[in-house]
């Protein structure tokens, strides 16, 4: 028997013409236990896992920032390292250009492996500038993985804690899901070096309910597969569809599915930024919102800090986080990563935390928003125009 043939009873018909949870039945892997994080606590049990490291840690991160943080991941993989634990560092150039050499430095003298994702700069190997690795990846012992959208950033821990706040979630996985994480990091770092190293087979264990699918864009040919994921949820939604993106720039074609969902009565309802630490992003994506409440999309802004989450719950079954912003750049240039998951439990908790978000955002009306300035209309579109470049 197939491994989709389960799911299909989560899973009611959808109505003609939209399309079907079905067609991406078979990517999911059965048999997964997963833990929604956020703030101080996905830090905390990050940290306890690679504190319990018996054999090899693998950390790959857009941003790995030399500040409070950065220093505390660094100490427990420098400590690891010197124990004879394998451990492994992926970073972005670009995400990571604060990083200071002092403190990589020390990370290697400890003996940890450090990849620098296409450095900056023409005369060094690598050498890229538009591709970048906007991933989050931590796997441990081939047993336990982390995945969403925070990175290893003092702006990821709580005000209460010290930190900026960012309103964040990352995702704690056991079970076959963490092999293919653990693929995509080996993928990525054979590809870069010419290094291979055996994989970590960790058995078959599946300790959970949940139903996942690793969702990545590495392959050229399979650039689209997480925007075609969500365009499927979206035509397939019969009653509510709750996203949360950092940058929301949404394309023509994603537009067009979120008000398509609208006019055949789901409710559709997006949390976006009220501020943002890409201005010139956020105005562009700004553009888009008087077609989306014109089609009766509900659209709410969140001003208490930065909003760096990228996910969705689809009708209270299929859900996702990961790294995935809904712009041009993560579609055409990034190598992304999301946790697409076919679970009412897990879904039943990220729709929980979108709700109280939402108490503490602003919703936007329609009226209210065309009577504003035509100098904030002006801007936009300005930026706009420039879509494809950030």
């Amino acid at each position: 028997m197939r491994w989709s043939q389960p799911l299909r009873g989560l899973l009611r018909p959808a109505p003609p013409g939209s399309g079907d949870f079905s067609q991406d039945l078979d990517r999911f892997l059965p048999g997964n236990r997963l833990e929604l994080l956020g703030g101080g606590e996905a830090f905390r049990s990050m940290g306890a896992a690679i504190d319990s490291a018996r054999r090899c840690v693998h950390l790959e991160t857009y941003i790995f920032s030399s500040d409070a943080a950065g220093r505390e991941f660094g100490r427990r993989l420098m400590e690891k390292a010197r124990q004879g634990v394998s451990v492994r560092l992926i970073f972005d150039s670009v995400g990571s250009l604060d990083l200071d050499p002092a403190f990589l430095d020390r990370l290697v003298g400890a003996g940890v492996r450090v990849l620098e994702y296409h450095p900056l700069a023409p005369w060094r190997a690598r050498w890229a500038w538009s591709r970048r690795d906007h991933r989050k990846i931590l796997v441990v012992d081939g047993r336990a993985a982390f995945a969403g959208g925070m990175n290893i950033s003092q702006d990821q821990v709580p005000l209460e804690e010290g930190g900026a706040g960012w309103n964040d979630l990352h995702l704690r996985v056991e079970g076959p899901a963490v092999h293919e994480l653990d693929r995509l990091f080996r993928a990525v770092w054979f590809k870069e070096t010419k290094e291979w190293f055996p994989l970590d087979e960790a058995g078959p264990e599946r300790p959970g309910d949940c139903w996942v699918w690793v969702a990545a864009n590495q392959e050229f040919l399979h650039r689209h597969l997480i925007r075609r994921a969500y365009l499927n949820a979206l035509r397939a939604a019969r009653e509510e569809v709750c996203i949360a993106n950092a940058y929301f720039l949404p394309d023509h074609g994603m537009r067009r599915a979120l008000a398509a969902a609208a006019r055949r009565g789901v409710s559709v309802r997006i949390l976006v930024p009220g501020r943002s630490d890409h201005p010139s992003v956020w105005k562009a994506g700004r553009r888009s919102y008087d077609f989306l409440l014109r089609s009766g999309v509900r659209l709410f802004e969140w001003g208490r800090s930065i909003l760096h989450a990228k996910t969705a719950v689809v009708d209270g079954v299929w859900c996702t986080a990961g790294s995935y912003n809904m712009d041009h750049r993560s579609l055409r240039h990034n190598l992304e990563v999301n946790l697409h998951v076919l679970d009412p439990g897990l879904a039943g908790q990220m729709k929980r935390k979108f709700e109280a978000d939402l108490a503490s955002a602003r919703e936007l009306r329609l009226a209210e928003w065309r009577a504003r300035p035509w100098s904030e209309k002006l801007r936009e579109e300005f930026w706009y125009q420039f879509r494809h470049f950030f």
